[in-house]
């Protein structure tokens, strides 16, 4: 009884991951607009200054990007055993950066780019181009998670190609949309 698998059949991909992934891909971009459209009344308080927390996400934007451009040369020099634990790490900063970041905006009034002319441009430029790719890199990341987990190497390779650039782009342009804001920010 031959029991190998041709080689040109994938594995099938687990349908309670399928589900997960994609509803985690809708409900996360979902959860963060409800929040940011919450009139000031509506803002929850949890009890202790939450106005510290975008210094802290740029913290975790920081080290998240870091450890994407770590792991990426890691895997290169076929340092696999470092270049999961730099992608795990990264992939846990930037879930905290996520809870972090609803806990904010769950409590605090958005704030206002103090600028105008062609600085308020460029800021609208890299600030649209983060929202909508961190919309996008959210699936991205959780497949490529999956497939590495599961041991789909080659369709790991396939979506990282993808994620890789998105998801550092996203990393760093939290960092300097940041910087860029940060001055506006109520005081702590």
């Amino acid at each position: 009884m031959n029991t190998t698998i041709p080689s040109n059949t994938q594995p099938t991909t687990n349908p309670t991951m399928k589900w997960t992934i994609g509803i985690l891909s809708v409900v996360v971009p979902l959860l963060v607009a409800i929040l940011l459209s919450l009139n000031n009344e509506s803002k929850i308080d949890f009890g202790f200054n939450t106005r510290i927390l975008p210094h802290i996400n740029a913290v975790f934007n920081s080290i998240t990007s870091l450890c994407l451009i770590a792991g990426f040369f890691a895997i290169k020099n076929k340092n696999i055993k470092l270049h999961r634990g730099l992608m795990m790490t990264a992939f846990t900063l930037s879930s905290l950066f996520l809870i972090s970041y609803v806990i904010y905006h769950a409590s605090v009034p958005s704030t206002k780019f103090g600028q105008e002319g062609l600085i308020y441009g460029i800021y609208l430029f890299i600030l649209i181009s983060h929202i909508l790719l961190s919309i996008v890199v959210v699936p991205l990341v959780l497949w490529a998670i999956y497939f590495a987990w599961t041991g789909r190497i080659e369709s790991h390779k396939k979506i990282v190609k993808w994620t890789f650039p998105i998801w550092t782009y996203v990393a760093i342009t939290g960092v300097i949309v940041y910087f860029m804001i940060s001055p506006y920010y109520q005081p702590l």
